[in-house]
């Protein structure tokens, strides 16, 4: 996140794309909540008597997802829970958050029923408060026009009211040294020079030194503070856009290519339902969390087609980003981005062809709006499959009389892709399924830098910390950090699940042999020791910390020779952790941040890692606040949370937009399989070793 003016544009864009349109309901019970849905949860709440106060506005409608062992059963037979059909009808409710009168009332509508009703309500007693609205972002940005104290600021800066705009920013929590306001839903507001014409990067022309305060819900200006003028950097050389740039463009480009498929597209849609290759999974919307991937189980073609589990529940919980900056007018850049903006809220419409493939297929999202009625967000979910030239497995024999051959099999997979456009920054979030049975996540980042005028045209003129880089004349690209959550409800081949750190130590070989041969000249080595994680406190790790292998594993399920099966998690880069201090208030709010991964036991409450309240929040209600109970995951249903994290050091080629940079992390099959999944795969037509004649693939 950074500055919010494009955010706050893209809800102009929101509202304009389509109000309510009625899409049928497939009646899997996960899938996420129609237009119809939404207009009927709207109903209801307006109608319950339990809120009097009014206006109420909508902050947060989701689907509340009926209990898990009822889901298992309806998706895998009642083998695995108390259900005796996988047909069984099950709840459909949606959990709301509104507010009325200064409250947070929250509700629980159903609407299984003909009418929808209210089943229960309470209103939230504690911290924080739940996301911003588009009305909340709209209302407030007019504030400043008609505020004297501002428009006398702009005139000092040789600017005209009507150049500048102005955006919602969340304002943290800072304990007691923050200025009291007695408890109010307060923001904090700042500018940028808006000048279409000139350029459409208007985060590169901020209007420095100057913040706002507004409290929302009374709407009303409560702070201001202009604390020096700095220079406007100029618009010249800030521009992206095509039409700005060139022609002639004289880049580096590559000869376009196409995606051909002549037996036509390889994976089946059927609702919210996606079939490819070996694997089978489910496909969901919310308005914080973005796309949702549930109940994805692979085929065990070496065990007759078994359909075997792997993710539950899978989704981005949160995306934390504190810039590095602890003056005045930056101090307060501390972002919780699906806790505060949403990220399904404002998933970016994909543009075909240039987000996603010509052969790809897309899926809407429905959201309620600030008034409750919904809104569509068209082309949000992409799904494609991914023929990158990579290798899923080869080898070449030169040894023996059979002579030279090679074996080689090409890797397709399938890729369910969302972006996100929160102010500056574009995440790419993307969900790749393999056939051997991996799922990849990857966050891929770009977009605009949060960017700081300053009156240095040149690094030999400068004298102190800038916290951060000079990109361009009189512009500082903020040092930040990206720290991306994810919700991983692994169910291992069912439920009961154990979380193992297979540690990597090395070993002095004192030459004496288990197996009673001679000593060797051979000095050190390696080898594993195997260590199951009893309780919470055993499942945080630091993966920079030491090497080792960290599986989840079934211990009531083994291979034929015995080893449990088990899916490994394997990261990509971008394995940083905060380094801000324990004490200070952001990494209070996101103290989950020291760690890549920790390990809980299943709470269905328990989704958002900066907690249902996340907007001025104090972290009482986090992550790392629900660890400390230090519960039982041995054997136990549990949940894995992993941090991308990334520090950005900005550099000139981060301007005037940045190419992307990308962090992942990968769910492996280890001891899943008898054997390797893909050895019975097809060789493609024009291998030299093709089996064509033999059957068809596995």
């Amino acid at each position: 996140m950074g500055h919010p003016v494009v955010a706050v544009a893209i809800v102009f864009v929101s509202a304009a794309i389509a109000m309510a349109a009625s899409s049928q309901y497939s009646h899997h019970p996960l899938d996420p909540l129609t237009a119809t849905e939404i207009t009927a949860i709207r109903a209801a709440v307006l109608a319950s008597p339990l809120v009097p106060a009014r206006p109420l506005f909508f902050h947060y409608v989701g689907l509340d997802e009926p209990d898990k062992p009822d889901v298992l059963s309806y998706a895998y037979g009642a083998a695995d829970a108390a259900a005796t059909s996988s047909q069984m009808t099950l709840p459909r409710r949606a959990f709301v958050i509104a507010r009325a009168g200064g409250q947070s009332h929250e509700f629980t509508v159903d609407i299984a029923a003909d009418n929808a009703s209210v089943l229960s309500h309470a209103v939230h007693r504690g911290p924080g408060f739940p996301m911003f609205t588009d009305e909340d972002q709209i209302a407030a940005m007019a504030l400043p026009y008609t505020y004297p104290p501002f428009v006398e600021s702009v005139r000092r800066r040789g600017l005209d009211v009507g150049e500048v705009g102005c955006g919602v920013l969340s304002r943290g929590w800072f304990g007691a040294e923050q200025p009291a306001y007695g408890g109010a839903r307060v923001v904090k507001m700042k500018c940028v020079v808006v000048d279409y014409n000139a350029t459409a990067n208007i985060y590169a022309r901020p209007v420095e030194g100057v913040v706002m305060v507004v409290d929302l819900d009374r709407m009303a200006i409560i702070g201001y503070r202009d604390r020096a003028v700095f220079t406007v950097p100029k618009a010249e050389g800030t521009d992206y856009r095509a039409d700005k740039v060139g022609p002639p463009f004289t880049g580096p480009a590559a000869p376009p290519g196409v995606v051909v498929q002549p037996e036509g597209r390889g994976f089946h849609v059927h609702g919210h339902l996606v079939k490819w290759a070996n694997w089978e999974f489910h496909v969901g919307f919310d308005m914080r969390a973005g796309t949702v991937i549930s109940l994805a189980s692979v085929n065990d073609t070496d065990a007759g087609g078994l359909k075997r589990r792997v993710l539950y529940r899978g989704f981005v919980s949160e995306i934390f980003v504190p810039y590095m900056d602890p003056e005045e007018e930056w101090y307060f850049h501390t972002f919780t981005d699906a806790g505060e903006y949403g990220l399904g809220a404002l998933a970016s419409q994909l543009q075909r062809g240039a987000d996603c493939p010509a052969n790809a297929v897309y899926m809407d999202g429905y959201y309620a709006g600030s008034d409750g009625k919904p809104v569509k967000a068209e082309d949000v979910i992409c799904l494609f499959e991914r023929y990158a030239g990579d290798v899923a497995w080869r080898h070449t024999n030169g040894i023996g009389l059979g002579g030279l051959f090679s074996e080689v099999r090409p890797d397709v997979t399938l890729v369910v892709r969302m972006v996100v456009t929160v102010g500056n920054y574009d995440y790419t979030l993307d969900w790749e399924f393999k056939t051997v049975g991996s799922i990849k996540i990857v966050v891929s980042l770009s977009g605009i830098l949060e960017m700081k005028a300053i009156n240095y045209t040149h690094v030999d003129q400068i004298r102190e910390d800038t916290h951060g880089t000079l990109i361009t004349e009189n512009t500082i690209g903020v040092y930040h950090d990206h720290f991306v959550t994810y919700h991983l409800d692994l169910d291992i081949d069912g439920t009961r699940n154990s979380f193992i750190k297979n540690n990597i130590v090395p070993k002095r070989n004192t030459g004496v042999r288990a197996t009673g041969g001679a000593p060797t000249p051979r000095r050190s080595y390696w080898t594993v020791l195997y260590e199951v994680a009893e309780t919470e406190a055993e499942g945080q790790v630091n993966i920079n910390s030491a090497p080792a292998d960290l599986l989840f594993v079934n211990p009531s399920k083994k291979t034929k020779i015995g080893n449990e099966v088990g899916y490994r998690l394997i990261p990509t880069g971008a394995t940083a952790t905060s380094l801000l201090a324990d004490d200070d208030y952001p990494e209070r709010r996101a103290s989950y941040t020291k760690k890549q991964v920790w390990v809980t036991p299943y709470n269905k409450s328990e989704k958002w890692a900066s907690g249902l309240y996340a907007e001025q929040s104090t972290g009482d209600d986090n992550l790392a606040a629900w660890s400390k109970r230090n519960r039982s995951i041995k054997d136990e249903d549990i949940v894995l949370w992993y941090t991308v994290g990334l520090h950005h050091v900005p550099y000139q080629e981060d301007f005037p937009v940045m190419p992307t940079i990308s962090g992942a992390l990968e769910v492996r099959p280890s001891n899943f399989f008898e054997r390797n999944p893909l050895i019975r795969t097809k060789p493609p037509e024009n291998s030299p070793n093709c089996s064509c004649s033999i059957g068809g693939s596995a």
